[in-house]
C-alpha cells in the first residue's frame, strides 16, 4: 500500500538535515513552472523516491480520472448530486461543458457579458445613484460571498480606477455601522450576495443597509443589485431583475468569485482587468488538466501538503505572502482549504482512515516576522510554510524596499531550513559570556533548522497572476481531497451551529425560555441577559 510505503520512507529519512540535499540539480529537479510562475519545494525532505511515492499515490486514488469528471460536469459533489464547475465560469476560449444534458457556456457566457455592462456603466456614469455618480460599492456577503471578493479587491489595488469598495459580512452591527459611516446613501451602490437570498447575516444586514439608504433617497431598491437566483426575493426586496446576477448550484460559495460573486472586483478594476483575472485561472486550469504529476503544479503543492501534513504529522501550513496587496488570502485559503478539507467521514460514510486537511493560517510578511515567526522557527511543533513573493512590486519608485522584502522573504525559507547549531551560536556571543554562563545563553539562539517550506515566485501580482494563484490552490485543495477519499465540496459541518443560533434567538430575546438548554449555556444567557442583551 502507498500509505505504508510513504510512511516507512518518511521513519526512514525524518532524522537527516535535508539541506544535505540541495546539491546542483535539486533547485531545479524539486521545482515547477507554469505562465512564469514557479513552485519551489526544494527545501523539504521530499527526495525523488518520496516524490515517486506520492504521484503513484495520485494515481491509485483515481486523481485523473476525477479530475476529468469535474471539468465535464459530472456530479463529483455526491452528498449533494451537484456537478462542480468554478472551472466553466473562466473557461473562456474552451468548449462545451454538459450538464443534464444541456450546455452551461452560454448561460455563463451571457452572465458575463450582462456584468460587464453593468460595471462599465456604472464606472462611466452610465449607471448613476440619486444623487449622482456612483462612489462607493458596499458588498454585503459573507463567507464565500465575501472573502473572495475582499481579498481579491484588496490585492489588485494597483488596478482600482473604479468607486471605492467595502465589505460587510459579520452581523455584528459594529461591521455595517462602521462601513455606512463613509458612505452618502445618494452615491452608493450595495450588493447584496446571497444565492438564495436567505443567509440570516447577509439579509439583516441588508435590510439594515435599505433602512439606512431610506433615510436620503426615494426609492431605495434603484440603488440595490442582488447576485442571487430566488428572483422571487428579489423583487419583494425591490430590485429590479435587470439588476440581478444568478448562479447555478454547481458553483460552490468559496469557488464563486469567478462569476456574479465577483461583480464588486469587476466594478473596482473594469471588465478587461477582471477577464484578464479569469484568464489567469483558465491558464492554471489548462496547465492542472495536461501537465504530468511531476511539473503539475498544483499535483505538487498537494504532495507536498500531503507529505507534511498526513505523513509527517505536522497538523497545520502557514501561508505567508511577502506581499501585502495579498494580507487577506490566508484568510481567503482557511475557507477553501478547511470548510472544504476538514472533514472527518469518507465519501462511503465511513470514518476518514488518515488525518483530515491541516489548519491553515498566515499573515503577510514582514509583519508577521515580529508576530509569530518566534514558534515558527524554535517552537516545539514543526509548521511547514508556504511563501509568496513577487519579483516586482508596483511602486517603482521604491524598488530598492522591495527588493528589502525578497531578501526577507528568501532569508525566512533559508533560515528555517540552516537553522543555527549550538557552536554557531556559542561563536556569535562568546565576546560577551563565559563558561557556564555562555552555554546557557547560547541554548537560547540555537534554530534547530531542518523545517520545510515551499516558495511560490511570479513576476509581478496582476490580474492574471492572481488567477493563477487562486486556481493554484483550488485545484491543490480538489488533489487533496481526492486522495484522502473526502468530498471537498459540502459543508455540513456549518450547519448545526447555524440551527442552535436561530433556537437561541428567542432565548436571548426573551421571548423563549430556557427549557432543554444545557447549564453552561443557561448560566451564560443569564449573565448576558442582567448586562443589557
Amino acid at each position: 500500500m502507498v500509505w505504508d510505503k510513504l510512511r516507512a520512507h518518511n521513519a526512514a529519512t525524518a532524522d537527516r538535515r535535508f539541506e544535505t540535499l540541495l546539491d546542483d540539480t535539486r533547485a531545479a529537479d524539486f521545482s515547477a513552472t507554469a505562465h512564469d510562475m514557479r513552485l519551489d519545494y526544494a527545501k523539504t525532505n521530499i527526495d525523488a523516491a518520496a516524490r515517486a511515492l506520492l504521484c503513484d499515490l495520485l494515481d491509485q486514488t483515481g486523481v485523473a480520472a476525477k479530475r476529468e469528471a469535474m471539468f465535464t460536469g459530472a456530479a463529483i459533489n455526491d452528498t449533494e448530486g451537484r456537478a462542480v464547475l468554478h472551472t466553466a465560469l473562466r473557461n473562456l476560449d474552451g468548449g462545451p461543458v454538459m450538464v443534464d444534458g444541456g450546455d452551461v457556456m452560454p448561460g455563463i457566457m451571457d452572465t458575463l457579458a450582462r456584468m460587464e455592462d453593468f460595471a462599465a456603466a456604472v464606472r462611466d456614469g452610465g449607471f448613476l445613484g440619486q444623487g449622482g455618480a456612483i462612489t462607493d460599492v458596499v458588498n454585503i456577503g459573507i463567507g464565500g460571498s465575501d472573502l473572495g471578493p475582499a481579498m481579491a479587491v484588496k490585492a489588485l489595488a494597483p488596478y482600482h480606477n473604479g468607486p471605492r469598495c467595502h465589505f460587510v459580512s459579520n452581523v455584528d452591527p459594529a461591521d455595517i455601522a462602521g462601513v455606512l459611516r463613509d458612505c452618502d446613501p445618494a452615491t452608493t451602490l450595495v450588493i447584496v450576495a446571497s444565492k438564495t437570498f436567505t443567509t440570516i447575516e447577509t439579509m439583516t444586514n441588508a435590510r439594515t443597509a435599505q433602512a439606512w439608504m431610506a433615510q436620503s433617497v426615494t426609492d431605495t431598491g434603484a440603488q440595490f443589485v442582488a447576485l442571487s437566483t430566488a428572483a422571487d426575493k428579489t423583487a419583494a426586496f425591490g430590485i429590479d431583475p435587470a439588476r440581478v446576477f444568478g448562479f447555478a448550484d454547481w458553483v460552490g460559495g468559496r469557488y464563486s468569485l469567478w462569476g456574479p460573486i465577483g461583480l464588486s472586483l469587476m466594478i473596482a478594476i473594469g471588465p478587461d482587468a477582471f477577464r484578464a483575472f479569469l484568464r489567469g485561472a483558465q491558464a492554471m486550469d489548462v496547465h492542472f488538466r495536461a501537465a504530468p504529476w511531476h511539473e503539475n503544479l498544483p499535483a505538487l503543492l498537494a504532495a507536498v501538503g500531503i507529505w507534511h501534513n498526513q505523513i509527517c504529522g505536522y497538523p497545520t501550513r502557514a501561508v505567508l505572502p511577502y506581499d501585502n496587496n495579498l494580507s487577506r488570502l490566508p484568510a481567503y485559503l482557511q475557507q477553501l482549504e478547511m470548510e472544504s478539507n476538514g472533514k472527518g467521514v469518507a465519501m462511503d460514510g465511513s470514518a476518514l482512515p488518515v488525518a483530515s486537511g491541516p489548519v491553515v493560517w498566515g499573515e503577510p510578511g514582514t509583519n508577521g516576522q515580529h508576530a509569530f515567526y518566534q514558534l515558527i522557527h524554535q517552537g516545539t511543533g514543526v509548521v511547514p510554510c508556504e511563501f509568496l513573493v513577487a519579483a516586482r512590486g508596483h511602486e517603482d519608485d521604491l524598488h530598492h524596499q522591495h527588493q528589502l522584502l525578497v531578501a526577507n522573504c528568501l532569508a525566512q525559507s533559508e533560515a528555517l531550513m540552516r537553522g543555527r547549531s549550538l557552536d554557531e551560536a556559542r561563536a556569535k556571543i562568546a565576546d560577551k559570556f563565559t563558561g557556564d554562563e555562555l552555554d546557557r545563553q547560547a541554548r537560547h539562539r540555537v534554530f534547530t533548522g531542518n523545517r520545510p517550506s515551499v516558495t511560490i515566485a511570479y513576476p509581478q501580482l496582476t490580474p492574471f497572476v492572481l488567477g493563477q494563484i487562486i486556481a493554484l490552490y483550488e485545484h491543490r485543495v480538489f488533489v487533496e481531497g481526492v486522495v484522502l477519499g473526502l468530498n471537498s465540496y459540502d459543508q455540513w459541518g456549518v450547519e448545526l451551529g447555524k440551527e442552535l443560533a436561530t433556537a437561541l434567538q428567542p432565548v436571548i430575546e426573551g421571548s423563549k425560555g430556557l427549557e432543554g438548554k444545557d447549564a453552561s449555556t443557561a448560566a451564560l444567557v443569564g449573565f448576558l441577559r442582567q448586562n443589557g442583551v
